[in-house]
């Protein structure tokens, strides 16, 4: 492990204040040492400033060893680091970040990685990026996999809210989601968010 990965992992181990909750324990299969939300973000801001200028490389290895063993906490920890580091982020690292969306089974880290990273990644491409990372939500969306279709539902969200999102795409994609025979709860939750904050 890098010396910052053992670092966060050393710190998130000594907090006991929290539990993932049961439901989610069962069903995304991961351990949890026990830290709050709170000193999840801590733990990650304090490494940032222990280890000044992570390159973009540095950034999402990071994020890749944080992510490889199946505890809440340090998958938050990697989540959050790439939000914090989402102007190093580009359309090629939407690879990566599939890898993590298809392995979370968590809403809680799904949502963060979709609205908090690929959305602003996306806001802040240039056009041959953008298209490039649109294409790959498009492909998402037929993907049989919920938490691909969640993420790829909801990263447009901060977009849509500020009105600078394209809703008719939005809509385009809600439609054909919902003719399929069976659309998923999760996916249902998606969509019933984003039409939400459409509506306000």
């Amino acid at each position: 492990m890098s010396e910052a990965a053992e670092f966060i992992d050393a710190a998130l181990r000594a907090e006991t204040a929290w539990t993932l909750p049961a439901d989610d324990r069962a069903s995304s299969g991961l351990d949890s040492y026990g830290a709050s939300v709170g000193a999840v973000r801590g733990t990650v801001r304090n490494a940032l400033r222990k280890f000044r200028g992570l390159s973009r490389d540095e950034v999402t290895a990071l994020a890749s060893e944080l992510w490889s063993a199946p505890v809440y906490e340090r998958r938050l920890a990697a989540v959050v680091l790439l939000q914090s580091s989402v102007a190093l982020l580009d359309n090629s690292d939407l690879t990566r970040i599939e890898g993590f969306l298809r392995d979370s089974r968590v809403r809680s880290l799904v949502d963060a990685l979709a609205v908090d990273v690929v959305g602003p990644m996306l806001e802040r491409l240039d056009d041959t990026g953008r298209l490039r990372a649109s294409a790959a939500l498009d492909r998402w969306l037929t993907e049989n996999n919920v938490w691909l279709r969640r993420a790829a539902i909801l990263a447009p969200l901060r977009a849509l809210r500020s009105g600078n999102g394209d809703p008719d795409r939005f809509a385009r994609q809600a439609r054909a989601l919902l003719a399929e025979p069976y659309v998923s709860d999760v996916v249902n939750e998606a969509i019933d968010t984003v039409l939400a904050a459409l509506e306000r």
